[in-house]
């Protein structure tokens, strides 16, 4: 079976609002765009693939069962719109974890590519032409880390990041408004700056 396509999107910031640490999924309020973003990007035989650091749990802030059943709700809450996700991948670790469980600076850390690894894997995924799309700094180096298109959305963190970006040898392949402008110039229909 011949590999799939895959566009990796980062969660909060990207997906649905910043709103530091959510535990459960009335605190997820997506863009308005999210849904149509992923549908086209299924509708154009991607895969679309959440990759989230969630450093909440190692943090103590909410637990991995919690968590689960929010990324449960959120796949749901698109897929009602037609806008399925191929997989959720989270990192819950944090180098400062009072759970020894949780405390370490691992593989699946952003922008190490662990979780990027990891999908491809399991979800037979073709990393040679994917792409990262995210609002901070971690999202674009972890793109890199293995050769994807890395685009910056300039919501949530991503007018912060821009900054820092500006001034690195190798900043993002592109610069979207949200995430529909960014999944646009993926397809091949936006206009790049």
């Amino acid at each position: 079976m011949s590999k799939r396509r895959v566009v990796f999107l980062d969660r909060d910031g990207t997906l649905n609002r910043d709103v530091g640490y959510p535990g459960h999924f009335g605190q997820i309020h997506f863009y308005p765009a999210a849904a149509d973003a992923v549908r086209k990007l299924k509708e154009s035989g991607y895969a679309a693939v959440v990759i989230t650091h969630q450093s909440g749990v190692g943090l103590g802030y909410f637990t991995e069962e919690s968590l689960s059943d929010l990324h449960r709700q959120f796949a749901a809450a698109l897929a009602g719109e037609g806008a399925r996700l191929d997989g959720i991948y989270y990192c819950p670790h944090h180098p400062d974890s009072p759970d020894e469980t949780y405390r370490r600076d691992c593989s699946c850390r952003k922008p190490r590519p662990g979780l990027l690894l990891r999908a491809a894997s399991e979800l037979n995924l073709d990393l040679e032409g994917c792409a990262m799309i995210g609002d901070k700094v971690d999202d674009i180096l972890l793109g890199r880390s293995v050769g994807a298109r890395s685009i910056l959305v300039l919501t949530g963190y991503g007018k912060e990041a821009r900054g820092i970006l500006a001034e690195s040898p190798r900043p993002p392949d592109f610069i979207a408004d949200g995430i529909l402008q960014a999944v646009d110039w993926v397809l091949g229909a936006g206009e790049g700056r």
